[in-house]
């Protein structure tokens, strides 16, 4: 894994103490699903406290994600399809309208002073330079611009959180500087033919999870100068494996026996859906694997869909219940390089990881390997879902099996 400089000398402590202000709120999150979606409204199933949110339906090809999310759509959100039902289209767009996402993600220090810092601490990038900001949000990230030297910036959001931006820049004294522009990338004019730097916080659960990658390709490849900055520009993903016995029998084995009645059904909707957690570094059975890594200054859309090989081998005697996946960002073009990892031995971020649970209890030796291949890909119905397929097989001295299965992220 790579070893990231988060912050200057004069500045770990801070990011310290701050940090540890998103490990006390994802602790009491702990064992829940919880997509960046969620947040409120009597459309939406309540559990434990927490507001959580499970569709279906067709949506549009659009572009969303990140921070502030360059959802496809239009500013009233309806149902794209005319149906009485919303999709999760409808749900992306308003949810990113809603200030409690936004609040989650501005809290991840992590996240929000890593980009502070590669700003502040990189001003030679960003010096009188025209920037654009993908999926704007509240404009922070654009409010980090400016302050730290550019020219100008075009914030671009689609949600109508794109109103209060403007109203965030005017209270903040960079009208002049900060332009925010509502809608669609893909859509909008920008008063500019090319710019020399974007900036977006794209990476959603999974990495790929809400499909916003290919926005930031779309906007690279239409406006950004030759030689200019993605930032960030390289991301990699991972898969470890993990030990899990009571959460995998409190929350899915539960459903063979509901008061002496078989509700199994449940159960294999529920092992299709990975789950969104904060997982105990202490739970890791095995070494980790690099899946992919993603130059976004020069990979082309279809390198979102892949297929990687992967062996994973056993730090000890144990059981494996779990994959977890989680993935690291990097700025490379920074003076030092910097970045975070999302990955269960490092500080928590609100992308946590992602727990897929396995139909085998793999009883693995110390030395033994879990080997297989994971294939990630759009959903062809909703193009913000994420269709994973892992196959694995393994033959050790207690333990053989072999499976293929399939989870939807949605």
């Amino acid at each position: 894994m790579n070893s990231f400089v988060l912050s200057s000398e004069g500045q770990a402590e801070e990011l310290a103490s701050l940090s540890s202000e998103v490990s006390k709120a994802g602790s009491s999150m702990a064992r829940k699903k919880k997509m960046k979606w969620q947040s409120k409204g009597p459309n939406f199933s309540s559990k434990d406290g927490s507001t959580t949110m499970n569709v279906d339906g067709d949506e549009d090809n659009g572009s969303d994600g990140g921070e502030g999310e360059n959802a496809a759509g239009s500013d009233v959100v309806v149902s794209p399809s005319g149906d009485s039902e919303p999709t999760s289209a409808d749900y992306y767009f308003d949810s990113y309208a809603h200030f409690g996402i936004h609040e989650e993600m501005i809290k991840d220090t992590v996240r929000t002073k890593t980009y502070q810092n590669v700003i502040y601490q990189n001003q030679f990038l960003f010096k009188d330079k025209i920037v654009l900001d993908v999926g704007a949000g509240t404009g922070i990230l654009s409010l980090f611009a400016a302050k730290g030297g550019a020219k100008h910036v075009y914030a671009v959001e689609c949600s109508l959180m794109a109103d209060t931006a403007r109203e965030i820049v005017r209270a903040n004294g960079y009208s002049d500087v900060i332009t925010v522009l509502k809608g669609k990338v893909e859509e909008i004019e920008l008063p500019t033919p090319h710019v020399d730097v974007i900036v977006s916080e794209w990476m959603g659960y999974f990495l790929l999870f809400e499909n916003m990658l290919n926005t930031v390709l779309y906007a690279r490849d239409k406006w950004l100068v030759p030689n200019g900055v993605v930032l960030p520009d390289k991301t990699s993903l991972y898969l470890t494996a993990i030990e899990d016995a009571d959460y995998k029998n409190e929350k899915m084995d539960f459903w063979n026996s509901v008061y002496g009645f078989d509700m199994s059904c449940i159960r294999k909707q529920a092992m299709l859906e990975p789950l969104v957690d904060t997982v105990d570094a202490n739970q890791i059975v095995t070494h980790s694997q690099l899946l992919k890594t993603m130059d976004i200054s020069k990979m082309s859309s279809g390198d979102a869909s892949f297929s990687a090989p992967f062996k994973l081998v056993a730090t000890r005697n144990d059981f494996i219940h779990a994959f977890v996946a989680y993935f690291d960002v990097s700025f490379s073009k920074c003076h030092k390089a910097t970045g975070f990892s999302t990955g269960p031995k490092s500080r928590p971020t609100h992308w946590k990881q992602t727990v897929m649970y396995l139909e085998d209890t793999i009883t693995i030796c110390e030395g033994e390997a879990l080997t297989g291949s994971l294939s990630v890909a759009p959903n062809a119905n909703n193009p913000r879902d994420l269709d994973v397929t892992v196959q694995y097989s393994f033959s050790g001295k207690r333990c053989q099996c072999s499976r293929t299965q399939h989870y939807r992220m949605r």
